[in-house]
């Protein structure tokens, strides 16, 4: 990798391709610290404090590259964007059109690329709203997050202001990662979720150094045991995001004039986890819904019925909570497997792998081409996807288990692991074929 990385640098279109894409990062890192207006900064302490017990608000903070502790112009990150490509994604089985525009190679992708960017404006200004108001309402915090009421009917160009900036800022991130798809090395979104995180982890080692000095040789001892089972599920999630199941394709030779085309062999790589990081997203939003709700209504020590039902949830639907952290792992994991059977579904029906196999005349030795070779792939999909899945809820549940073990929690989720490894992985793979194709086009040059 680091030789790869040497020879990326010595060559100058590579190497204005990597500073670019730092260069889109840095200004992702400087928007994250732009307040949005009318914000009371002596309240952002409180905010911070508060993140610290909110799990959607941490899972949001995460997907924003920390800027929603900072509550700035970015702090939505890109998750709008995410939310409308899923959205699109479940839609091409549903409505025949956008399934046609999936069909119609690059000029179908821009088209549903352009309708994800329009659907994206409309989710960012209710995310912005929906956000901005449970953090007004649900953290708990002393006084208001802004100088003017946080009111869209009673103080209508304050709130109008703060949501639109909030959208900008969500869209400004969408086309720095357009930028570098286009000039850059990776793909962009995944790229800004990336830098956000990283930013992070010198805060991890720091609050780790703490964590050591203030404990004693068992709190040192918990520590090297966590960076153990970190290092441990960090290979683990490099196997299973590497692994695939190659299944054999034999093309039939067709004969057109004097020549003879087709006859060669290849292969179908069916990767174990297909669905990525999207089911522990889906999960991890799912369960913590209803332990965010409760948290609006619950109030320790209080009386009545109401409070006491709003306690159960929160402590049940809180890894944190009384009682919560066996029950919210258990629930995790299942839907982790769940989620990553159903995505894995939606995505793999959209390939139509056995229609297109038939069309270019292409079959699997020994399966009838069409409807058994469509049940084949099903059935070998299944199959693995079951270890995939089974390994997506273990890593899921990973942190849980690393603190019950250790005793010790650092705020480094397993989506968060989960991104920052494929990320890393999928930008090596593309800087290492950009060397294969420069090195290619050297040898044809070079024979001139």
């Amino acid at each position: 990798m680091i030789q790869a990385v040497r020879q990326a640098m010595l060559l100058p279109d590579l190497r204005a391709r990597i500073l670019f894409t730092l260069g889109m990062l840095l200004i992702f890192r400087l928007i994250a610290h732009i307040p949005v207006p009318n914000i009371d900064q002596t309240t952002l302490d409180q905010l911070r404090d508060a993140l610290a017990t909110n799990q959607l608000i941490q899972l949001l903070n995460i997907f924003s590259g920390g800027a929603l502790q900072n509550f700035s112009v970015a702090a939505m990150g890109v998750y709008p964007y995410i939310t409308a490509t899923i959205i699109m994604q479940l839609l091409q089985p549903i409505v025949p059109a956008l399934e046609e525009l999936s069909k119609e190679g690059e000029q179908g992708r821009l088209k549903l690329n352009r309708y994800q960017m329009i659907l994206t404006i409309p989710l960012a200004f209710l995310q912005a709203y929906g956000q901005t108001l449970a953090l007004e309402n649900g953290l708990g915090l002393n006084q208001s997050l802004f100088r003017s009421p946080f009111d869209i009917v009673n103080n209508f160009l304050p709130t109008f202001t703060i949501i639109m900036t909030m959208t900008a800022g969500t869209m400004l991130l969408v086309w720095l990662g357009e930028l570098i798809n286009e000039r850059g090395i990776g793909n962009g979104i995944s790229m800004i979720i990336f830098g956000g995180i990283v930013t992070g982890v010198p805060g991890l080692v720091w609050q780790g150094i703490q964590i050591g000095q203030t404990g004693g040789a068992e709190t040192i001892i918990g520590l090297l045991l966590f960076l153990a089972i970190g290092l441990a599920t960090i290979v683990g999630i490099v196997l299973i995001q590497e692994g695939q199941r190659r299944i054999p394709v034999q093309y039939a030779k067709r004969v057109r004039g004097n020549r003879v085309y087709g006859g060669q062999s290849s292969h179908i790589p069916l990767k174990v986890n297909m669905a990525g990081m999207i089911p522990l997203i889906f999960a991890q939003s799912i369960i913590i819904f209803p332990g965010v709700v409760a948290s609006w209504f619950y109030r320790p020590g209080a009386e009545g019925i109401g409070n006491a039902i709003a306690g159960f949830f929160y402590n049940t639907f809180n890894p944190t909570g009384v009682g919560g952290g066996f029950v919210y792992s258990t629930l995790l994991f299942l839907l982790v497997v769940g989620f990553t059977y159903f995505y894995t579904l939606v995505l793999f029906s959209q390939q139509n792998m056995a229609e297109n196999l038939q069309k270019n005349g292409g079959f699997i030795p020994g399966i009838r081409p069409g409807k058994r070779t469509d049940e084949y792939l099903s059935r070998v999909l299944n199959r693995i996807t079951l270890v995939g899945a089974l390994s997506l809820g273990f890593i899921a549940v990973v942190p849980f288990i690393a603190q019950a073990i250790t005793g010790i929690q650092i705020g480094l989720g397993s989506a968060a692991l989960l991104i920052v490894v494929g990320v890393a992985i999928d930008t090596m793979r593309q800087l290492e074929a950009q060397l294969v194709m420069r090195n290619y086009e050297g040898f044809i040059s070079g024979n001139r």
